[in-house]
């Protein structure tokens, strides 16, 4: 299950030139500071397991409740950027960025493969059902999570002047797994549609860092 209410969910591109720097800031200063807040629980950072799967790297940070992505908290960080912050995130491209709460989650933990799967739909709480999948063999969670528009549009100082921001995902399934075997064939495309779910976009996704809970300084 995921550790809170409400998910920080990233979808990102790097640029060449750019990915040094970003797996030094995010690994040395951006996760450590981010779980540092309060309210925040884990973060988690996911790269592209296939070639069509885009953009590059997942981001997951779990949170107590959907109030603490609001909070001032996250507010002063988001708009009080270190040097660092602006320098690495001006290499990104194509960003999604959802502030959500999460409906539902199942499972007994975390996996080293995640499949991502971003869409539309009215009444979210047809797919609940869906979530059965987590007593799949080696699945180790289905999350349904639904974003708050207005939460995830607003700009900050770290991210206003930044280019190749698009729409968050108004809703989005999180199943991770042991392995990328036990997640094929989970859920397919005719699956969500014949449950309303339309603007479906698949992505899966390695496991390549955790950070728990910190101090920041």
């Amino acid at each position: 299950m995921l550790a809170g209410e409400a998910v920080v969910a990233i979808w990102n591109g790097i640029a060449p030139e750019g990915r040094d720097e970003f797996y030094a800031w995010h690994l040395n200063e951006h996760m450590p500071e981010r779980v540092g807040i309060p309210g925040f629980r884990r973060g988690r950072r996911y790269i592209a397991d296939d070639t069509d799967t885009f953009p590059e790297f997942f981001t997951l940070y779990e949170t107590d409740t959907m109030q603490v992505l609001q909070g001032q908290d996250y507010s002063n960080r988001l708009n009080a950027p270190t040097p660092w912050t602006l320098s690495a995130t001006a290499h990104f491209r194509d960003t999604f960025r959802s502030l959500a709460r999460v409906v539902e989650s199942r499972g007994p933990g975390m996996g080293a493969a995640m499949l991502t799967v971003r869409f539309d739909i009215e009444e979210i709480e047809r797919l609940l059902p869906l979530l059965d999948v987590a007593s799949g063999p080696r699945v180790c969670g289905a999350h349904l999570c639904s974003a708050d528009g207005d939460a995830s549009a607003v700009r900050t100082a770290e991210s206003r002047d930044r280019p190749g921001i698009h729409e968050p995902p108004a809703q989005f399934l999180l199943l991770e797994a042991t392995d990328f075997d036990a997640l094929s064939g989970l859920l397919p495309d005719e699956v969500l549609l014949a449950a309303g779910a339309s603007g479906i976009v698949r992505g899966v996704y390695r496991l390549e860092y955790v950070r728990g809970r910190t101090a920041w300084r």
